[in-house]
């Protein structure tokens, strides 16, 4: 899969090419990183890529031209393309799974103010936001969308199965997990996970995740007792 990040900080994404398993993914042509700056696309003679808010407001507003621009430069295979925006609906375990089926994707980072909305009504296909609250860009958002989409990608985390059983996948939370040593200042790992018994251990998990899910995100629990209901109907 390709991303193509316009931005105007391409210097944000380096760290990203470098960190950890998509760091090893880029490496390995799992997953490519095109980052591009928007500011190399603008006519002005000044470089300027924003302008006054029609109307007026405070702070800047990013220009339509530099943008369009490099939309057509860059997406020449009429890939999605995807603005990080408050504005947009929350990301989430599903919309990963949907967009990692896509072979490329066009990530467009506002800044100041936003992006003129002639650009986000006529030339994005969707908007996402990692959340209830603003921040300075998009950067940060791709960066969080780049990570969750590509571990969704065959071989990324070596082990196909890996993402399947993280919190979110199904719905549920992940259940709790332990490793060595046995004892830990008096707290002892659940006996059934030592008991080299399969369908034991995964009874045990199940119920886990359940427990997990209902105490910490009720919400997510009830969203999976109606499904589930629906699913038995």
């Amino acid at each position: 899969m390709k991303f193509i990040i316009l931005t105007l900080f391409p210097e944000s994404f380096d760290y990203l090419k470098s960190y950890g398993v998509i760091g090893k993914a880029i490496q390995n042509n799992l997953i490519e990183l095109e980052v591009v700056n928007i500011r190399d696309y603008t006519k002005n003679k000044h470089k300027k890529v924003d302008d006054e808010i029609y109307g007026g407001g405070a702070g800047m507003l990013m220009t339509c031209q530099p943008i369009y621009d490099c939309l057509e430069d860059v997406n020449k295979n009429q890939s999605k393309v995807v603005f990080m925006s408050p504005q947009g609906k929350v990301l989430n375990q599903q919309k990963c799974i949907e967009l990692s089926k896509e072979k490329e994707i066009v990530i467009l980072c506002g800044h100041y103010e936003g992006v003129d909305s002639r650009i986000i009504n006529n030339y994005c296909d969707e908007e996402i936001s990692i959340g209830d609250y603003v921040m300075t860009g998009g950067e940060l958002g791709a960066m969080v969308l780049i990570d969750c989409v590509s571990r969704m990608i065959n071989d990324v985390l070596g082990n196909d199965e890996s993402y399947k059983t993280d919190s979110h996948y199904n719905l549920l939370l992940q259940e709790d997990s332990y490793t060595r040593p046995r004892v830990f200042n008096g707290y002892e790992v659940p006996e059934v996970l030592l008991s080299g018994n399969h369908e034991k251990i995964e009874q045990w998990r199940e119920k886990s995740r359940l427990n997990n899910t209902k105490l910490k995100r009720e919400d997510i629990y009830q969203k999976y007792l109606k499904e589930k209901n629906q699913g038995g109907s």
